[in-house]
């Protein structure tokens, strides 16, 4: 008999759903469908794999209402902000816009009587690891540029958001993608570590914790497997004094606190100068205090539970140990009724008095909590940025574009963003230093990670 996996739903701890393990013989037979029909679509024109993924867009978005619930259900966004759908789009689109350019042939016109360029070639198979907390977003960022570029895609998905592997399944198959080129599976983790240590596939992307990072490094050592990793991060804001304030409280109260700070570049700690520390706090407090912690299928919450319970009282350990050692918390999580322990329920909490010997500003939270501090100046700011094991992304909030730019090259992150935060854009490439990970995904880079160069010499006939 097969294992089986469950989904517990943070809404109200019950079992959601529940998917059988693929069998070994499964995953063969699903190797052997991959390569031989990567084969032939990798004879496909560009426009051709394009359409299809056009078609794709347009069945996934055909089932968005049941999409929005059921990531309630599995991971606990509330309804109200609908799903991944604008990213979804706005990515897979510009993919699909910049392909040709991204995948054509690099010419060398320099030499006379020679004809010498290098193409793209098809990683061939990719594994794509997605995790739960953007399981649309993080998925489409790898799938849809290695369908692109000419390889077959084969998805395992987060166990807590299973049916998101089978939505993208259905719409690719909507969408008429040759048999066995998309395959979504349910597979453990003793089965990917064999899969990956075996040789199998060709690349793999990964997004999910620095430990896992490393079990997928040692599960391939020695295959020579390309591999793309986003790991974990700890990601700093800086408000200058110049800083537009109310701008800068709503977007970084919005980037701590939405999906309950369950974000890959999600806020965690912010960096205010000494002149506008006092009221920066104030606003942000107040604003974060307006959250309504609740069900994710009530229209009128705004903070629903983490995906888990462990991850919510990991949060409350941090906010604890800071209050132990000094800070402030400025938000009564008494008005949160369903914040207790050993609940996926977590309050927002902001955190004042905090320093670099506390674990919520060094470790990741992962969670509604961020702490600030006050600084002197760029100097101290930039310092403090630097302070981590991590380097995903980085904000500065001023009214000077030089000044950011200045500050954002000394800052050792992969991202460094000015007056906006927790984004990706299409045409930039979403990498990181550090414990944060390897390789790139998205804009042109992204496609050069999924494939790999061939050198043609051709010398005319003398």
């Amino acid at each position: 008999m097969s294992d089986t996996v469950d989904i517990i739903s943070p809404v109200d701890g019950r079992v959601y759903a529940s998917r059988a393990v693929a069998t070994d013989a499964e995953v063969e037979a699903a190797l052997g469908r991959a390569r031989a029909a990567q084969a032939e679509w990798r004879g496909v024109t560009i426009a051709e794999r394009g359409r299809h993924m056009l078609a794709m867009l347009d069945a996934l978005l055909a089932m968005k209402d049941g999409i929005v619930t059921e990531l309630a259900w599995q991971m606990g966004r509330p309804v109200r902000y609908g799903g991944e759908f604008g990213g979804v789009e706005e990515r897979l689109r510009w993919c699909v816009d910049n392909a040709e350019a991204a995948l054509a042939p690099i010419e060398a016109t320099d030499r006379p009587g020679f004809r010498r360029y290098i193409r793209r070639e098809p990683a061939g198979l990719v594994l794509v690891i997605a995790p739960w907390n953007y399981p649309y977003l993080t998925a489409i960022n790898t799938i849809v540029p290695a369908l692109l570029a000419g390889s077959a895609v084969m998805l395992k998905h987060a166990s807590q958001t299973l049916l998101v592997g089978e939505r993208f399944q259905t719409a690719f198959d909507r969408a008429d993608l040759p048999a066995g080129l998309f395959q979504n599976l349910v597979l453990g983790h003793g089965q990917t570590e064999r899969l990956l240590a075996a040789g199998l596939v060709d690349h793999v992307n990964f997004t999910g914790s620095v430990e896992g990072g490393r079990r997928i490094e040692r599960a391939a050592a020695g295959t020579f497997t390309t591999m793309g990793l986003e790991l974990g991060g700890k990601d700093p804001a800086y408000v200058r004094a110049d800083a537009k304030l109310d701008h800068a409280v709503e977007n970084l109260v919005d980037g701590a606190f939405y999906n309950s700070g369950q974000c890959c570049c999600g806020i965690e700690r912010i960096y205010v100068d000494a002149g506008v520390y006092d009221d920066f706090v104030e606003a942000f407090v107040d604003l974060a205090g307006e959250y309504v912690l609740g069900d994710p299928l009530d229209e009128a919450t705004t903070l629903g539970p983490m995906a888990r319970a462990s991850g919510a009282d990991f949060v409350r350990g941090q906010i604890e140990a800071a209050l132990r050692a000094g800070a402030s918390a400025r938000i009564d999580t008494a008005r949160f009724a369903r914040d207790v322990r050993a609940s996926p329920y977590c309050a927002p909490q902001v955190l004042t008095g905090v320093n670099h010997q506390m674990s919520v500003m060094r470790e990741e939270s992962f969670g509604p909590v961020v702490g600030i501090m006050q600084v002197a100046g760029a100097q101290e700011a930039i310092a403090l940025m630097n302070d981590s094991p991590y380097g995903l992304t980085a904000s500065i909030w001023t009214r000077d574009t030089d000044a950011a730019a200045a500050i954002g090259d000394r800052i050792q992150t992969g991202t460094v963003f000015m007056n906006r935060c927790d984004y990706l854009d299409p045409a930039l490439a979403w990498t990181g230093v550090k414990d944060t990970g390897r390789g790139a995904s998205l804009s042109r880079i992204g496609f050069e990670m999924l494939t790999r160069p061939k050198s043609y010499h051709l010398r005319e006939a003398i």
